[in-house]
């Protein structure tokens, strides 16, 4: 994590990992199941489902946004166990986007494999003979663009939190707090 900057390829795989997220999930989001009740034969109700793209979308998105963190904290060791921060605001920021990130992260990885079971959950014969106000359970509307806007959210606190992590960790911010001894001599005047 030299000068302070961070690693520009570091920056780009991670922003990249995420709109990839970002795209599978607005994907699934577009494609979700959607049910219509049918009869058979002895006149029994239920539900028949268009493609179940979307779960696929839906795990699609979960595993590149899971890359995405896992490759991230991998580099900065998840500010545990890597150098330690110069006390100032880097670390301060870094301390706030580190939280921030992994919450969003949580969120957005709950939206996209809640989705992405719930649109796999289909069931074929539901209903009874002459059933009244029956219906075929779908995806509630929203649920993968939740996870896509949390993805978004998680990509810009994660962005964030590589660069103040680089500064609070870079020698320069080491070097303002810890000064070394001078070596300027003093000459004792007999």
């Amino acid at each position: 994590m030299g000068a302070g900057k961070g690693s520009t390829l570091v920056h780009l795989l991670v922003v990249v990992l995420s709109l990839v997220a970002f795209g599978f999930a607005i994907a699934a989001e577009r494609r979700r199941s959607i049910g219509h009740i049918e009869k058979d034969p002895t006149n029994a109700t239920y539900c028949v489902y268009d493609s179940d793209v979307a779960t696929g979308y839906g795990v699609g998105a979960f595993l590149f946004l899971l890359s995405s963190e896992s490759l991230l904290m991998g580099v900065t060791k998840c500010m545990c166990f890597g150098r330690s921060l110069a006390a100032g605001g880097n670390r301060a920021w870094s301390i706030v986007y580190f939280v921030l990130s992994w919450l969003t992260f949580l969120v957005a990885e709950a939206c996209l494999i809640a989705g992405a079971a719930k649109n796999a959950y289909h069931t074929k014969y539901r209903g009874m003979i002459y059933a009244q106000n029956f219906s075929c359970e779908t995806l509630r509307k929203g649920v993968f663009v939740a996870g896509a806007v949390f993805v978004v959210a998680t990509m810009v606190l994660n962005v964030y939190y590589y660069m103040h992590l680089s500064k609070a960790t870079a020698p320069q911010a080491e070097q303002k707090v810890n000064p070394t001894i001078s070596n300027v001599g003093m000459t004792e005047n007999a």
